[in-house]
């Protein structure tokens, strides 16, 4: 029973969590806009699409997800799948995930890195039946049942025909004997003194390398802050586990605690007849039968009656507080566990 009820509390908030990074239902009723990369077939506007036919496109066509987003925060943001011809898709990379079913990708809010709000996600993202494309990215995040995934992809076709044809070749016929009288002019096999010890700073770093440099390091310093999202839930899931686990220790002794009342007071009615009956003194035999009346299954005499009461009393109090203490604890591990999936 507590392993079931910790069981259920756990997916429901590994559940909650899942929910904030998914798209429930395609619901906008705004038109679809074309763009370069999606073309309007249907009187100059985009066809809603139907989710469970994007992975059956045909060869031509396009699906473009988009997002609706109230500036003003008046009313809920809401998405739309439109459909229409494939336009210019060479300025964008196709983004997939090895293992991951292709119908989850519709509904899963993309992201542009790790670590960015619920809200945050692309607004624009198309899909092919194949691949997923978003404009300007090469690596995407999204999140599939809680857990993230990264979308990768090749550079796109046309930046792989503009670098190659960037790139000189070198010709045989450019090779050419340099004239020692020729500073411009410098030998392949001249000795490189750079590589000798000096006490002069010498800075053989171009600024072009400083560039990427300083941009690795941003990446590298995104990616680091990006496991953000991935420890905050984790502790979060970490805290329900703790809650239920508080809820059900605190219901175990809330239970005991009514069983040691349940006792104090089944022995205090006993005593308050005894007390009452021995107070009169012109019935003494009434006396001494309630005083023979049976506690249980046991035949107690008034002081050890009196002193079983105390041990019930205490045994109660014990119980009541060590509920309060796991109740708190609940308390307070689904407090934080609401902040850090809120966060």
């Amino acid at each position: 029973m507590k392993r079931s009820l910790l069981m259920v509390l756990c997916l429901s908030v590994v559940s909650a969590f899942a929910g904030m990074y998914d798209i429930e239902e395609f619901s906008a009723k705004d038109a679809g806009t074309p763009d370069d990369y999606i073309v309007a077939e249907f009187g100059g506007t985009l066809k809603v699409a139907p989710a469970d036919e994007v992975e059956t496109l045909q060869e031509g066509r396009l699906v473009v997800r988009q997002k609706f987003e109230d500036p003003f925060g008046e009313s809920e943001t809401s998405y739309q799948l439109y459909q229409g011809g494939k336009g210019d898709l060479s300025s964008m990379t196709a983004l997939t995930a090895e293992g991951v079913d292709y119908s989850k990708l519709i509904s899963a809010k993309l992201y542009e890195r790790r670590g960015m709000s619920a809200d945050k996600d692309v607004e624009k993202v198309y899909f092919d039946g194949k691949a997923v494309y978003a404009p300007g990215l090469t690596t995407a995040i999204v999140f599939i049942d809680g857990s993230p995934v990264t979308l990768k992809g090749d550079a796109p076709a046309a930046e792989e025909e503009t670098v190659a044809a960037a790139a000189p070749v070198a010709s045989s016929s450019d090779e050419e004997e340099c004239d020692e009288y020729d500073p411009d002019c410098e030998d392949e096999d001249e000795e490189d003194y750079t590589s000798y010890k000096t006490s002069a700073p010498v800075d053989n770093t171009s600024a072009d390398d400083r560039d990427y440099a300083a941009s690795d390091a941003a990446n590298d310093v995104g990616d680091r802050f990006g496991i953000a999202d991935e420890v905050r839930f984790w502790a979060a899931v970490a805290l329900s586990a703790v809650a239920g686990a508080g809820i059900v220790m605190g219901v175990l002794n809330h239970s005991k605690a009514g069983e040691a009342q349940d006792a104090y007071d089944e022995l205090s009615e006993i005593n308050d007849k005894i007390l009452s009956a021995c107070n009169t003194d012109a019935n003494p035999d009434k006396c001494r039968a309630v005083m023979s009346e049976k506690a249980g299954n046991s035949d107690w005499s008034l002081a050890n009656m009196q002193k079983r009461m105390d041990e019930n009393k205490k045994t109660h109090d014990s119980y009541a507080t060590a509920r309060n203490i796991w109740f708190g604890v609940a308390a307070g591990a689904i407090a934080g566990a609401v902040v850090l999936f809120v966060w």
